[in-house]
């Protein structure tokens, strides 16, 4: 059996740029199924917590590639989203 306390000290990478994401804030579990549905990853605080926070990750279950004993590998397409619209303007 695993906790979210055991998965909260876990590093997140997205596999398609080796970026670390953050670590596991919350979870989004199904209470009909039981089952979860995604993992959430807190937005960090902007020069030092001022001035807001950056969004919060979604990751659902199903792009988790591997939990291992210090990171967890999630496919996350997000961050090239974002950096192709930067790259745009």
């Amino acid at each position: 059996m695993v906790k979210i306390s055991d998965f909260q000290i876990k590093d997140v990478v997205n596999v398609a740029d080796g970026k670390r994401l953050g670590n596991i804030g919350d979870i989004e579990i199904n209470l009909i199924t039981g089952k979860i549905e995604a993992v959430v990853i807190s937005g960090s605080g902007r020069v030092l917590g001022f001035f807001g926070r950056d969004e919060d990750v979604v990751i659902p279950w199903k792009n988790i590639i591997k939990i291992g004993h210090d990171v967890i590998l999630v496919r996350y397409k997000g961050t090239e989203e974002k950096g192709l619209e930067e790259a745009e303007s």
